[in-house]
């Protein structure tokens, strides 16, 4: 899988494709809405990656101040786009 629109396309599937690393497959999760599967995949993680994944879904959640933590642990700053765009954004950044 190498675009944004094929992994979009993936989300009509019941499981994630094989092969995704742990970002994208929490990413895949929360594009089908199980934000508590998607949660599950990067919550015990400390890389910079997860924590970026970890970071948005918590923003999602409207948690803003433990999704600035973990935008921190990130190195990143939480952005000024909407959820959707962040979403798209990190999956193009996975891929």
């Amino acid at each position: 899988m190498k675009t944004l629109t094929e992994f979009q396309q993936s989300l009509s599937l019941t499981q994630p494709p094989s092969g995704l690393s742990v970002q994208l497959k929490s990413l895949w999760y929360d594009g089908k809405g199980d934000w508590a599967k998607a949660h599950a995949e990067v919550d015990q993680l400390s890389d910079k990656d997860s924590a970026w994944v970890h970071a948005y879904l918590h923003r999602k959640e409207g948690d803003i101040w433990n999704a600035d933590y973990w935008y921190s642990r990130a190195g990143q700053t939480r952005p000024d786009v909407s959820l959707q765009e962040e979403w798209e954004q990190l999956v193009e950044a996975f891929l």
